[in-house]
């Protein structure tokens, strides 16, 4: 027996960033429409602590940085050169001898790379935020990197006001936390000294105004994991960002800094990045930030790709992953439109809000993305791949309540992954399972002719479900799922009455 050719497989995509804290490589192809990540590589090069007070790059620093690009350069040999993209930024803008390591370096990749200004990065890091978070929202982005932080207001792709001030979590580290010690006094002189830069931004930003306040990079991802890691949800408030300061003023110096959440690798420019992250909150009154999808990386990716600004984020990731997983697209739509109806019914008594109306949409489009893999353990299955599929449009937080919402579904009740997601209150997560859940049961027959029409209320957790008798005696097997619905839910603090009518 002789195997056939398989057919040639996508195009590859990399982008190179070339940070003052990291350098990253992504690599990338279009799998239905979607991107799919085919390798990530990250070095904490640290190039930015490598300035000297005359902004020259030390050689040790440009030795750690040849040598991870030397890793880089293996991978994009197969790669068509038209599909790459390399960028530095803030500390070869800054340093007097980046010519040195640059030349050096396109050498070592045999690529061009591409020193960008501190207006073209914030540029790309809103478009990696607009091509991987959901909604056209007024947004005022944040990044806070090595050597520089970027701020930028825009709508949908389109960027209204845009700055790169030279500012960053290492530069800041060297100048406040160089021995080490940590404290109230080192702290205030690093916010003070960050709200003086930012002084000069305030009244354009503030005409600008904003609906939501999003943010990218390692300080803000380290911070919400600090938040989830400590039972709190993940929306960065200034509330939260004091508790965090206290907690890292209390270890009193970098080699005893010990806080739940905080990973090893981002302790040693932490306190110096939440000293800048609050002096932006205080500078700008922002009440809360979201943790964003995408930055730089992604902004340089999805502009190399084609046609990707035409097709609404999340829209395009639940049609990847339909066609991905055979998702039975007419009955997933089938139980959203009964979820839909459901929510409505209910919004008003359980005070619902429509960012919970769209991951519910979402989840229902879901639910059944196990049954690709099995059917037994299929919960199990959709946890697993949608923990660990790209799903733009998604943030991390959006994520897990995702996961929340397909991995309870129907049948047992998992308070273990219900506990795990941290964007909204518990009580508002299990108000959603339980219109995932009815939605299930009522659309079981996969058959539009036979969707039922029905009412529901609910009072706190007390739930009446009223559906014609003829319905109910027709089908049996849904009026005994329901019943043991009634059980089921309880689990969860939920009453469920049905009334035949």
């Amino acid at each position: 027996m002789s195997a056939s050719l398989p057919s040639c497989p996508p195009p590859l995509y990399a982008v190179i960033d070339l940070g003052s804290n990291s350098f990253h490589m992504l690599i990338s192809r279009l799998v239905a429409d979607s991107v799919q990540v085919v390798d990530k590589v990250k070095r904490k090069v640290r190039l930015a602590s490598g300035l000297d007070d005359e902004n020259v790059l030390d050689q040790k620093a440009m030795a750690r940085g040849w040598e991870c690009l030397s890793f880089f350069a293996e991978r994009l040999q197969d790669i068509p050169a038209e599909n790459i993209k390399i960028v530095a930024t803030a500390t070869l803008r800054l340093a007097v001898n980046s010519a040195v390591f640059i030349s050096k370096a396109e050498a070592i990749l045999k690529h061009k790379i591409h020193l960008i200004s501190g207006i073209e990065e914030a540029h790309n890091i809103y478009l990696g935020v607009a091509h991987t978070t959901s909604g056209v929202d007024k947004r005022l982005v944040i990044d806070i990197g090595g050597a520089s932080t970027e701020l930028i207001a825009g709508s949908g792709f389109e960027v209204i006001q845009a700055c790169s001030l030279d500012m960053g979590c290492v530069t800041f580290n060297n100048q406040f936390f160089a021995d080490g010690v940590l404290s109230q006094r080192g702290f205030d002189n690093a916010v003070s000294t960050a709200a003086a830069i930012l002084k000069s931004q305030q009244q354009v930003y503030q005409a600008i105004g904003w609906d939501i306040a999003l943010g990218v990079s390692g300080t803000l991802q380290a911070v919400a994991e600090v938040l989830t890691a400590q039972g709190k949800l993940q929306r960065i408030t200034l509330a939260n960002l004091t508790d965090i300061r206290q907690q890292v003023i209390h270890c009193q110096h970098i080699d005893k800094l010990n806080i739940v959440g905080l990973e090893a690798e981002r302790k040693p420019v932490f306190v110096a990045g939440v000293a800048i992250l609050t002096a932006i909150f205080t500078s700008f009154s922002i009440t809360q930030v979201h943790l964003a999808g995408g930055a730089i990386r992604e902004g340089l990716l999805y502009e190399l790709l084609p046609n990707m600004r035409n097709v609404d984020i999340r829209q395009r990731t639940l049609t990847g992953l339909i066609e991905r997983f055979s998702i039975d697209e007419r009955h997933a739509f089938r139980v959203a439109s009964i979820a839909e109806e459901t929510f409505a019914q209910l919004r008003d008594s359980w005070q619902l809000t429509d960012e919970l109306a769209m991951l519910l949409q979402s989840a229902c489009v879901l639910h059944e993305i196990g049954l690709s893999l099995e059917y037994k353990g299929n919960k199990k299955h959709a946890e697993y791949i949608l923990d660990n599929a790209d799903i733009a449009g998604f943030s991390n937080a959006e994520r897990k309540l995702l996961i929340a919402l397909v991995a309870n579904y129907k049948t047992d009740v998992n308070q273990q992954v219900l506990d795990k997601q941290s964007l909204i209150s518990k009580q508002q997560a299990i108000y959603a399972i339980f219109i995932l859940r009815i939605a299930v049961i009522l659309a079981k027959r996969r058959r539009d002719d036979v969707m039922p029409d029905f009412t529901i209320g609910g009072i706190d957790n007390a739930i009446e479900l009223t559906l014609p008798k003829t319905f109910l005696s027709k089908h049996p097997l849904i009026s005994a799922e329901l019943k043991q619905e009634m059980t089921d839910i309880s689990e969860l603090g939920l009453i469920l009455t049905i009334i035949p009518s």
